[in-house]
């Protein structure tokens, strides 16, 4: 009876949910049909949901809607301004606190360890069962598990938050660069992705994870995050001793703030209309910035090499033979009777160009060696990757 309910009450009510995607679903893993004849095919996909109705921790993959969360440290801070309490100082030490909660994701990490420990006095938060010890190196001094407050409090007093390659994605290093601490995390090369990593195999993505906390690493950067080669301990000192020698204050971007939460969360129940048969009128055309794409790379890359971000909701715009004639292409054939979710693309060898035809399949993610995909890319707001400058 359940699975009958669901299967009358589903297709009724599709256009109505919302759902909470930790890793973010590529249109290709959304579509059951298309996923299971190419490969696709994973437990968490086939929704047939409209891939914007999935809603992720951070901006994982344009194709869904970044839904994110408020910062801890952002939230104290706002009541610290309603009460008209100054908050406190933050009288930095020379310490590291290093992000990992469980010993085995210190395995393997201690020559990394070692190099920091060199330089700062370096703590840990590590869990410890009764009667037992965590097995960390002598030179880490281990707090074992401490309830949320008093982590916070030791962030405040540390220069430098270490990541130690896991957990991937998690909201720890917003909360430390909040704080005032310098989040310090190893690149990953190659990057990691369900081809090599046992935990995103089987996800709903084909992102190639190119350091422990990409949004970190790409959308924030330096002087507050800084990425090294974890192997190379030359590496690891000489960034270690820049980070000592830079100032940074607390800082939380805008879209982990409450006001950019609610800013956001205000745009999509205005203008996400999952239920009308129309394609989107939001975000505006007047946002689209075309480009094309050289063979072998996604939209995502595309637009983000051009400082823009690919917005989904636009590709319709490109979906004709105008698009193609605009960007100096000359199609000796348009194919439009295959579902391929690069397309629209063109594709140089033959001068064949490719229509979408199925909507759910219009998708940022993806590249082949064959395509050069037509990519619609937006600017987007300074702290508020969501929204473009026309968004609001």
């Amino acid at each position: 009876m359940k699975y009958a309910y669901c299967d009358t009450f589903l297709p009724l009510s599709r256009c109505r949910f919302r759902i909470l995607d930790s890793f973010g679903t590529e249109p290709a893993f959304n579509l059951g049909t298309y996923a299971r004849s190419h490969g696709y095919n994973t437990l968490w996909g086939s929704w047939r949901l409209q891939p914007l109705q999935y809603m992720t921790m951070f901006p994982h993959t344009p194709d869904n809607s970044f839904l994110g969360f408020v910062s801890e440290k952002a939230m104290v801070e706002q009541e610290e301004r309603e009460e008209e309490v100054e908050p406190g100082p933050y009288r930095k030490d020379n310490t590291a606190v290093v992000y990992g909660k469980q010993d085995y994701m210190w395995q393997g990490k201690g020559r990394y360890l070692e190099v920091i420990s060199q330089e700062l006095e370096t703590h840990g938060t590590v869990y410890q069962p009764p009667g037992h010890s965590a097995q960390l190196p002598s030179n880490i001094i281990n707090h074992g598990l401490l309830a949320q407050d008093q982590f916070l409090q030791l962030l405040r007093r540390a220069k430098v938050f270490v990541g130690l390659g896991f957990p991937y994605e998690g909201p720890a290093p917003l909360e430390a660069i909040a704080l005032g601490c310098v989040f310090l995390q190893p690149r990953f090369q190659p990057p990691r992705s369900s081809e090599n990593s046992d935990f995103y195999k089987g996800k709903p993505t084909t992102r190639q994870v190119s350091s422990q906390h990409p949004y970190a690493e790409e959308f924030i950067g330096k002087p507050y995050v800084w990425t090294v080669d974890m192997t190379n301990t030359t590496d690891v000192q000489e960034t270690v001793r820049a980070i000592l020698r830079t100032e940074v204050k607390p800082f939380t971007p805008r879209e982990f703030t409450s006001e950019g939460m609610l800013e956001r969360v205000h745009a999509y129940i205005t203008h996400q209309d999952f239920c009308s048969v129309s394609f989107p009128t939001w975000p505006p055309e007047s946002a689209l910035r075309i480009q094309l794409g050289p063979l072998g790379q996604s939209c995502v890359s595309v637009c983000r090499r051009a400082s823009l971000v690919c917005e989904p909701a636009l590709f319709h715009h490109l979906n004709n033979p105008a698009a193609f004639t605009r960007l100096g292409l000359s199609c000796s054939s348009i194919d439009q009777e295959v579902d391929n979710h690069l397309f629209p693309a063109y594709s140089p060898w033959g001068r064949r160009c490719g229509l979408q035809r199925e909507r759910l399949l219009f998708s940022c993610a993806g590249s082949d060696p064959v395509h050069r995909r037509l990519c619609p890319c937006r600017a987007y707001r300074a702290g508020q990757v969501a929204l473009c400058p026309e968004c609001l």
